[in-house]
Order: structure tokens, then C-alpha cells, then sequence
């Protein structure tokens, strides 16, 4: 199936405060040079934020990453998870359509979402509030047919308790989900005909159901205040790391930082110099954003980089909005040096040959 990018895509993105701690904490976990590994965690936070993928928050996550856009954009589109098209403001509806659910009436339900939602999957709801598509096998062939809203299995579906499922939503309640024919969970329709003693005790719902019911809105995104993550790889040994988004907005990316936390401010210039300034993207690690702020701090050269002592690339290190750490981590004066001599990077040749976006 050929995946594009939606013809309409917002201005900008960024991380709320919350997500982009978390997306930080989450970078942390990776080696040196192996920050890449991350993409399909933070692509998959961002469109939580948002709905959908869109390309905006396909390159600022790679930018994060210090990945040239086209192997965001690989990603994004190679997984079917993503969505690359807006979604419902209230739910994504799933319809599993593989073998034992369609025997036992997917098609039913498909014809529901085509009535209540839009003739075609993908296509956002006159109220604003549902997309749907049909999916390949979510893996609750026992419980067919089945359609995953939000973040659970809605299963042993009828097209009239998909119809009414889609209106309490609609409403603003939160159906429980699971079996909805009264099974508890995948036993045999007719009911258990061993290890019936094992039921004693159990939870009104199965797990995951009784999971969904005691978070109460399981149809809503995740907006990174849910709970901290844990950094155990960390040397703090996995204190919390991601807080709650702070009273006031952050600083739009174009601000300069008005002081520094650590370090010497470096020596800047207030525009590049006579021939214009070098293409700081030849850097591994700075994408069009970073070079744009370095822009804006005052450096356009190769030569100026080269120059940092330690005190100011801890300068630089800790000013850098939304890329705080990046100059150490991926050795900018290594490589500042060779490219202010006249040389190449492995890098630099990659960038030079068009093989780096």
C-alpha cells in the first residue's frame, strides 16, 4: 500500500514541556551515537500529542535525533501505526478485517463506521470526532469480531453495539471495553469446562479491562503527565525524569537564551563574514534547525566551532533549545577542526554527495 504525507500539513511542532522531557529521558537510554535507535518511541509520543504524524514532527524529531529527514520519513511511512492523515478528535476506530473476524461479521461493522463515521476510511467525521479504517489481525481471533478504539479492544462486537459504542463516545463517556456479550474474557462461549477453581477472586473485569476502568478515559491521548518515566539507566537510578508542562509556555525556538547555566558565553559574530556562511549541516548532529540557531547565537563558521574550549561548548551545550547536550555528544570541535582545514568528514562527504537530506 502506498503511504504519502497529507497534502495539508501545520506550520510547525514541538514538544510539550512533559513530552519533551520525556522524549529526552527516553533518548538517554540509547549509547552514544546510537540516539537514532529512539525514532519509533518519540514518532509515536508526537503523534500521540498530536492524532496524527505529521511532517513537521517527522523532521523536529529528527532533528532531535541528528537524522537526516528522508530516514524519518522512512519510518513514518514503512509503519502502519502511524498515521499519516488527521484522525477524530475523540477516537481512531480499527476494524479488524482478517479471516475470523470478517467470518463472523467485520464486514457488519464496517458498514457501521462507513454510516456513523465517513464513507471512507481515513476520512474525519462531519462532527470532527471519528476516522476509521480496517486493520489486519489485532489478535483477538477468539473474541471475533473486534475493532480496537483508543488504546483498547472493543471485542465480540454486533453492528448495533458498535453503533451504540460510537454514540456514548461521541457523548463523552468511555464504554467499557473488552467482550461485550458477557464473556470475561476468551473462554469458550459456552462458559469454562476446566480450571473453573481459578476463578475465585478474580476482578470484576480481566486485567486489561479492569485497567481501562480504573484510568476511566482510556480513549484519551497521552500528553506525558500520566506518570513519570523511569530512568534506570541513568546514574540517578531511575528517579523520575518527566514532570508536569510548566505554567508557562516555553520559549519560542528562535529566542536567544538569556543567560547561560554553566560555562563562557563563545565568541560570536553579528553576521557571517564576507562569502557567507559555511554549511554547519556538514556537522554531524546539526540539522537545518540547530544551524539555524547556531545562526542565531552567532556562529556561521566552521573555524569559530573549532575554537570552543570546554567551558564554552558547556556554554553552548546547555543553550541550545530543545537539543541541549548535542555539541559534546557528537563531537562538533572534532569535526569543526577537519572541515576548518580545508578536509572531509565521512560525514561531511555523505552531505556533500546528497546522500544526507
Amino acid at each position: 500500500m502506498l503511504r504519502r504525507l497529507h497534502h495539508e500539513q501545520p506550520d510547525s511542532f514541538e514538544f510539550t514541556p512533559a513530552n519533551l522531557a520525556w522524549a529526552e529521558a527516553w533518548i538517554s537510554k540509547y549509547p552514544e551515537g546510537r540516539q537514532a535507535s529512539a525514532i519509533i518511541p518519540l514518532l509515536w509520543r508526537a503523534q500521540e500529542q498530536e492524532g496524527w504524524l505529521t511532517r513537521p514532527a517527522i523532521e523536529y524529531v529528527a532533528d532531535m535525533l541528528g537524522m537526516a529527514y528522508i530516514r524519518a520519513l522512512e519510518v513514518a511511512t514503512f509503519y502502519f501505526m502511524f498515521q499519516l492523515t488527521p484522525t477524530g478528535s475523540v477516537a481512531h476506530v480499527q476494524i479488524c478485517g482478517t479471516t475470523s473476524c470478517m467470518i463472523c461479521g467485520a464486514e457488519d461493522l464496517i458498514a457501521v463506521c462507513r454510516e456513523k463515521i465517513a464513507d471512507k476510511p481515513f476520512t474525519v467525521s462531519a462532527d470532527g470526532k471519528f476516522t476509521w479504517e480496517e486493520v489486519e489481525c489485532l489478535g483477538a481471533c477468539t473474541n471475533a469480531p473486534m475493532a480496537q478504539i483508543g488504546k483498547d479492544f472493543y471485542e465480540d462486537l454486533t453492528a448495533a453495539k458498535l453503533a451504540e459504542i460510537l454514540d456514548k463516545m461521541a457523548s463523552g463517556e468511555v464504554p467499557v471495553p473488552g467482550p461485550q456479550n458477557g464473556r470475561y474474557s476468551c473462554e469458550p462461549i459456552g462458559g469454562l469446562t476446566a480450571l473453573k477453581e481459578f476463578t475465585s477472586g478474580q476482578t470484576q473485569y480481566n486485567a486489561s479491562v479492569q485497567r481501562a476502568v480504573d484510568l476511566g478515559d482510556t480513549v484519551k491521548r497521552i500528553d506525558g503527565t500520566e506518570v513519570p518515566i523511569l530512568t534506570p539507566w541513568r546514574r540517578d537510578g531511575g528517579a523520575a525524569v518527566a514532570t508536569k508542562p510548566a505554567a508557562a509556555k516555553p520559549a519560542p525556538a528562535k529566542a536567544a537564551p538569556a543567560a547561560a547555566a554553566e560555562g563562557v558565553r563563545p565568541a560570536a559574530l553579528a553576521e557571517a563574514r564576507e562569502g557567507g556562511a559555511d554549511d554547519l549541516k556538514q556537522i554531524k548532529g546539526v540539522g537545518p534547525a540547530l544551524e539555524q540557531q547556531l545562526n542565531e547565537l552567532g556562529f556561521y563558521h566552521f573555524d569559530q566551532i573549532a575554537a570552543w574550549t570546554a567551558a564554552e561548548v558547556a556554554w553552548v551545550d546547555e543553550n541550545l533549545i530543545k537539543f541541549k547536550g548535542r555539541v559534546s555528544r557528537d563531537g562538533w570541535v572534532d569535526q569543526a577542526k577537519i572541515l576548518a582545514a580545508g578536509g572531509q568528514t565521512e560525514f561531511s562527504k555523505k552531505v556533500k554527495e546528497g546522500d544526507v537530506y
